[in-house]
């Protein structure tokens, strides 16, 4: 799964196309014609065996384990071993999309929040909570971790973080957080927790983070202790001085795969035990045929859309009418009925707010963008472009001729490209294919704005709206920002940036919701980028796995992996 993951937002890659085959075992429609399907059972918590190992099948690798630095931009590696090892001050709780923000266990309840004469966030923290050395988690981490995220190298994403004060200790385990005077932040849940949550300060203060954390580490403040045995797996036992409940497992193994098709045989053969898939096709007729021994879980209310990401800052589509005409020029909804018909969905978003937070968000905004060449023609030719005798639009000695970047072995995405090609052969651009490894794209090329269009999805990680992140001008990456911005599309527009620091900062919901709205249309207009499809969650594992199994779709099927067991 290739995915970016997003703070709120991250990349990533989800499993889609096999949910194509799973649907005939049935669905339910929930808000905005999300819906789910799931077949099998499993056992209550109560009835949980002790003991035993589990292995499941990953089809991706983190490029590093240093959370908040800009190297750990796979969502994979938040699922797997952040949110195993990781405390969170809030936790987007339940499963599929049915999702509510809830304190941590590392809280002794929810926070308290005053407006006056600042917003101020006071904490307490769970007075039995410490780190796997016995080291009680107090105020220091929480000030540590901020100060990072507001003063540390190699940030990720510094959001709700840059107007703080410095955290203030009235004691060991009550921490005060306050924002400047005059400054904001409406997303309170989304400090300590997201992609960030809680870092050791009697391990890390005054010491490179990056160096002791990128390639793992030993300590622990959720219920594992990982070991990262790079290429091969990552591996959890359980962490002997956790405060809360105890893991029943003896160890958990992710068994890192070099695609679906090698993750979906490991699955089949018995290797391994449940898989998060890949929507490949080949897959997905496997699948069709019926999987013995199994449970299955479709989940099409998620945090994730996929889209084709444009640089605005690349020719051609620097200029505004060529993305535009651009829009035109692709059949959306043709793409998505023949990648996902049969599971029921048939036409293209049109927003780049996933289906979690869709009441923040236009629904409809891209919905003009549908398949017209006589659109095309008009803008163009009302450009000063015109058809060369190759059947490529050009102007002043520029081609409508552009590269697409996604990644590789993902025949799903392949297709997909391949689709647009032709589309867009049609309509007179040139468009030709050129896909990377995901570590590679994720890691050096979109970040560097070294590419022109790319494919992929972005992935929710914490159960919070907004896309300043994303798109406002100033996370541009740039020298300024210590190049650690996620505006990897270069978008820069005026009327953009006051509506999505409002999503951000304001206060009050309702005007939240509406300058949400308001944002997709500005992107929308400007086409900033072109949204295609939504991205269902698929879950496979043996029946063999017992205990209150599912997704979750801002933290991944293996949020409440400590409560899981194994039947003998």
């Amino acid at each position: 799964m290739s995915l970016v993951r997003r703070t709120p937002l991250r990349l990533v890659a989800v499993a889609l196309a096999a949910a194509l085959a799973l649907a005939a075992c049935g669905s339910s429609s929930k808000g905005g014609g999300s819906n789910t399907a799931s077949t099998g059972s499993t056992v209550a918590s109560g009835n949980v065996p002790q003991g035993g190992k589990l292995t499941i099948g990953a089809e991706q690798e983190p490029d590093c384990m240093d959370w908040i630095g800009t190297c750990a931009g796979s969502s994979w590696g938040y699922w797997m071993a952040e949110t195993t090892t990781i405390p969170f001050a809030f936790l987007a709780s339940g499963s599929g999309g049915d999702l509510k923000n809830t304190p941590g266990p590392v809280l002794a309840g929810a926070p308290t929040v005053t407006q006056s004469p600042v917003e101020t966030i006071t904490y307490k923290i769970n007075p039995d909570a410490h780190w796997s050395d016995n080291v009680p988690i107090t105020c220091d981490d929480f000030a540590y971790t901020a100060d990072q995220q507001q003063n540390g190298k190699d940030i990720y994403d510094r959001t709700g973080y840059v107007d703080l004060q410095p955290v203030t200790c009235t004691d060991p385990k009550t921490v005060v957080v306050k924002y400047k005077p005059g400054k904001t932040f409406a997303s309170f849940e989304l400090l300590f927790s997201g992609t960030v949550g809680i870092l050791p300060s009697h391990i890390l203060k005054g010491k490179d983070r990056n160096a002791l954390m990128k390639d793992g580490y030993t300590w622990s403040g959720g219920p594992w202790v990982e070991k990262w045995n790079k290429t091969d797996s990552i591996v959890l036992t359980p962490n002997a001085n956790y405060w809360g409940p105890k893991p029943k497992l003896d160890q958990v193994t992710f068994k890192i795969l070099p695609d679906t098709a090698a993750e979906f045989q490991a699955y089949r053969s018995g290797q391994v035990q449940m898989i998060y898939p890949q929507p490949q096709l080949d897959v997905v007729a496997a699948i069709g045929q019926g999987l013995p021994n199994s449970n299955t879980l479709y989940n099409a209310n998620t945090g994730a859309a996929e889209a084709l990401w444009i640089n605005n800052a690349k020719p051609p589509f620097d200029n505004l009418v060529v993305r535009q005409a651009l829009g035109y020029a692709i059949d959306r909804d043709a793409i998505v009925n023949r990648l996902f018909g049969g599971l029921g969905v048939k036409t293209a978003v049109n927003s780049l707010n996933p289906p979690v937070v869709k009441d923040y968000s236009d629904p409809n905004a891209w919905a003009n963008y549908k398949l017209d060449l006589a659109k095309v023609t008009s803008l163009m030719t009302g450009d000063g472009w015109a058809k060369g005798s190759d059947g490529v639009w050009a102007k002043g000695g520029q081609k409508a001729s552009f590269t697409i970047n996604s990644t590789t072995s993902n025949k799903r995405r392949e297709l997909t490209e391949t689709i647009v090609q032709q589309q867009l052969q049609a309509a007179g651009f040139d468009m030709k294919i050129a896909n990377q490894k995901a570590g590679d794209l994720f890691g050096k090329t979109l970040p560097a704005g070294d590419y022109q269009v790319g494919l992929f999805a972005n992935q929710l990680t914490s159960l919070i709206p907004g896309e300043c992140n994303l798109f406002c001008s100033e996370n541009i990456p740039t020298a300024a920002n210590g190049n650690s911005g996620n505006n990897w599309y270069r978008v820069s527009i005026k009327a953009l940036d006051p509506l999505l620091r409002s999503v951000d900062q304001n206060l009050d919901d309702a005007t939240r919701r509406s300058d949400a709205a308001k944002a997709d249309d500005v992107m929308a207009t400007n086409q900033v980028t072109l949204p295609l499809d939504p991205l269902p969650d698929i879950v496979i594992w043996n029946k063999n796995v017992v205990g209150p199994v599912g997704d979750n779709a801002i933290m991944g099927p293996w949020w409440n992996l400590a409560e899981w067991g194994v039947k003998s």
